[in-house]
């Protein structure tokens, strides 16, 4: 059998195609399909056309278009690619943390990194000048979340008052407790009390809602808060330190979150 070899136009035609009718991203097997060759050929053509910065790889067998604008950073930012990716990798998502955050309009401090929740352990991933960082989300179809418009179809993204859980839940993976205040100072203006309510409701670790309601309280306007505090009450939740890698040496006791007060927590200006 004669071996085909996928010349360089042959490939870059391809993309160009898929670009040309509003796509950013294939995956091996469909573009083996589309062209006819093997899976050698087709790993040598990638190699030319993302030596050129024409596609880069975030992921083995995935692939995602580089536009002109994008040629200097080497990849398009992940809002364009990252729904594609996860149904490639065939694993729920959102959009979560840090963020989410700046989506709804909390961005004090731009994130580094780009925050992703989903049901299985994901290694970190490099793209152009972006980073992808996933983290693991038990219970993860129970998380409300909306869908954003993105410049290539839409994404799932974490509800304002879902991003709050999560913020205090993966406190470390959203930069400590100080920033966590910050963030939600300004995220408090989109979070609807009656829908946080119901979203603390899913959450498996009453902890995570005590510690949110004092931040809340403490950083943001109280009214945002307090039907948490009420249906909170209801659970008669016990004593729990703010910050729970430190050990609760305070006499202070915050009686409406029943929080020990181990650390003071002061949001940015």
């Amino acid at each position: 059998m004669k071996k085909v070899v996928v010349q360089p136009g042959d490939f870059s035609d391809f993309v160009d195609r898929l670009q040309a009718s509003g796509r950013y991203t294939f995956h091996r097997e469909e573009a083996r399909a589309a062209l006819g060759v093997s899976e050698i050929a087709l790993q040598s053509a990638a190699r030319r056309l993302a030596a050129k910065g024409r596609i880069c790889a975030p992921r083995r067998g995935f692939y995602v278009m580089v536009p002109v604008e994008y040629s200097q950073s080497g990849a398009p930012p992940p809002s364009w690619f990252i729904d594609d990716l996860m149904k490639f990798h065939q694993h729920p998502y959102y959009v979560g943390l840090l963020s989410a955050a700046a989506l709804h309009g909390a961005a004090h401090q731009q994130p580094q990194e780009f925050q992703v929740a989903t049901d299985t352990t994901l290694r970190p991933i490099t793209v152009g000048r972006s980073r992808i960082r996933f983290f693991l989300k038990r219970h993860l179809a129970e998380t409300p979340t909306t869908e954003v418009k993105t410049e290539t179809g839409a994404m799932r993204v974490s509800t304002p008052e879902a991003t709050a859980l999560d913020l205090v839940r993966y406190v470390a993976i959203a930069g400590q407790l100080g920033n966590v205040a910050t963030v939600l100072s300004e995220l408090s203006e989109k979070i609807n009390p009656e829908r946080l309510v119901k979203a603390a409701q899913a959450e498996v670790e009453l902890s995570v809602v005590q510690r949110l309601g004092f931040l809340l309280e403490h950083s943001a306007s109280s009214g945002v808060a307090a039907p948490l505090a009420e249906w909170l009450a209801t659970k008669r939740p016990r004593p729990v330190p703010l910050r729970p890698e430190r050990k609760p040496k305070v006499s202070e006791k915050d009686p409406r979150w029943q929080i020990l007060v181990n650390e003071r927590v002061e949001a940015d200006e």
